[in-house]
């Protein structure tokens, strides 16, 4: 079990441009989880969008078969499990949250969150690595927007875990946390701290008021955190 403090996040590494193929890509590292986020932009959208003017964000996330032990099966043939697909579809919410589809025009921006190393936390890892892979994917188009002057963003997007573990509200859960948890919580915030997404189970447990309060708290104090670690990973190509 970590010694972390328990209102501390795990040690947090960000590299941009990890790929040169997608005009976004990064690798973020949150203590043993590592995850490739790649943003690729395409001149089209779904059938069911066309003519409309308006633009489409969608997300792909996947466990690669060495980013656990034992190693995890790989997924063929079209067949995605439950929680591949429950966690794809939180992530391309989630981007979708804080963008203008309307400014982005008729093309489609698919963000690929590949998780190279597992230990906790993977979907909060990948939407919080997708929003750095989606602003440099963006800013390779800007020229080409409706309005060329903004990014068709209206905020950041980052997300957390929290937990009760051990009897104590805990923040950014690794494997071995997450697993000891007698509350398990999944929390999406924008930037400005309004709420996109609360997932929140109690592991055989049951949780109070005052426990959910403390988690919220503890989530809003990460997500500031993640955002200033956003805004320095951006430098200058920070949108706001």
């Amino acid at each position: 079990m970590s010694n972390r403090p328990a209102h501390q996040l795990r040690p947090i590494k960000i590299k941009r441009h990890y790929t040169r193929p997608s005009p976004g890509s990064v690798l973020y590292q949150s203590g043993g989880t590592t995850v490739l986020c790649t943003a690729s932009v395409a001149k089209d959208v779904p059938p069911w969008m066309k003519g409309q003017g308006r633009g489409w964000i969608t997300a792909e996330y996947n466990m690669l078969p060495g980013s656990t032990s034992p190693r995890k099966q790989r997924e063929r043939g079209g067949k995605v499990d439950g929680r591949t697909t429950e966690i794809q579809r939180l992530i391309g919410r989630s981007l979708r949250a804080i963008v203008d589809l309307d400014q982005l025009g008729e093309r489609s921006l698919t963000v690929d969150c590949d998780v190279l190393e597992a230990d906790g936390g993977t979907r909060t890892a990948s939407i919080t690595g997708a929003f750095i892979a989606l602003v440099d994917a963006l800013r390779s188009v800007q020229k080409e927007l409706p309005d060329p002057k903004r990014l068709p963003l209206t905020d950041s997007i980052a997300a957390i875990s929290v937990g009760i573990v051990n009897g104590q509200p805990t923040l950014d859960l690794d494997y071995a946390q997450d697993f000891a948890a007698a509350v398990d919580m999944n929390i999406v915030m924008t930037g400005n701290g309004r709420f996109v997404e609360i997932q929140g189970t109690g592991e055989e447990a049951t949780f109070s008021d005052s426990q959910l309060a403390a988690m919220l708290k503890l989530a809003k104090s990460g997500i500031a955190q993640l955002k200033e670690i956003q805004h320095q990973a951006l430098g200058k190509a920070w949108p706001f």
